[in-house]
């Protein structure tokens, strides 16, 4: 059986399509203990980045306890747009951006077990809005806490084009 794979949005560019998703890459501030990401060789390295919008955290708790299912899939694409975000400071440009690895993080009671279906609403931003270069590896883990108590948290591997 396959799967029905995400669509790109319509759209000239990457920025385009972000556009017409009605979405726009945040500011990421500064911090003075972590960089948003790091170069190395041809990769760059997204720090793990949290569902923030203009400063505000977007949600808290633990999925399967106090977090729905979609309520974590909307937070893990929000985390998604800011590790996007991190990636247009590294590059400077949206089309430039490929997605070569991601890892998502789900604080998650331990019988949650749908860790992959809020890693998948991130993916499907990726490829939304990248196409072919938001495709990635990927893996989604369940973990027992997360920084000041965030479902998810997501941090990302990518390289320019």
């Amino acid at each position: 059986m396959s799967l029905p794979l995400p669509q790109t949005v319509s759209g000239d560019s990457a920025s385009e399509r972000l556009q017409n998703l009605g979405l726009e890459l945040p500011d990421l501030p500064g911090n003075a203990y972590f960089v948003h990401h790091r170069a190395v060789d041809s990769s760059i390295h997204i720090s793990g980045q949290l569902p923030y919008r203009e400063g505000a955290l977007l949600g808290q708790g633990v999925v399967g306890r106090d977090v729905e299912l979609e309520t974590a899939k909307e937070l893990a694409r929000h985390a998604a747009l800011n590790c996007l975000a991190a990636a247009v400071q590294a590059v400077g440009d949206l089309d430039r951006v490929r997605i070569v690895q991601m890892l998502v993080f789900v604080a998650s009671t331990p019988d949650f077990g749908e860790q992959s279906q809020v890693a998948n609403a991130a993916s499907e931003l990726l490829i939304e809005v990248l196409g072919e270069n938001g495709r990635h590896a990927r893996t989604a883990i369940g973990a027992a806490g997360l920084p000041l108590n965030t479902p998810v948290e997501i941090q990302m591997i990518c390289t320019a084009v």
